[in-house]
């Protein structure tokens, strides 16, 4: 298995933010608030912006549709680590 890394500083690779983002998160600091990915050197930041890209968020369509901020609030599920 090819593994892309995309924070150093934490070992945070594609595929572990492209998991966060189909959980919820939808911005670079909901990915660093669930991997810390983007919160030492920064130099990711873009990256991480970019698999992110300019999609659909759920979090923010929940918004637009007036729907229960609790929802909101709750955060991305936890993923497990991946296996070695």
């Amino acid at each position: 298995m090819n593994r892309v890394y995309v924070c150093s500083c934490f070992g945070i690779t594609d595929k572990q933010v492209k998991e966060h983002a189909a959980a919820g998160a939808c911005t670079p600091r909901q990915i660093a608030s669930a991997t810390k990915a983007g919160t030492d050197c920064g130099s990711c930041v873009r990256t991480i912006q970019g698999l992110l890209g300019r999609g659909a968020c759920p979090r923010r369509e929940l918004l637009e549709k007036g729907e229960a901020a609790a929802a909101l609030t709750a955060g991305p599920a936890p993923l497990l680590a991946e296996a070695a």
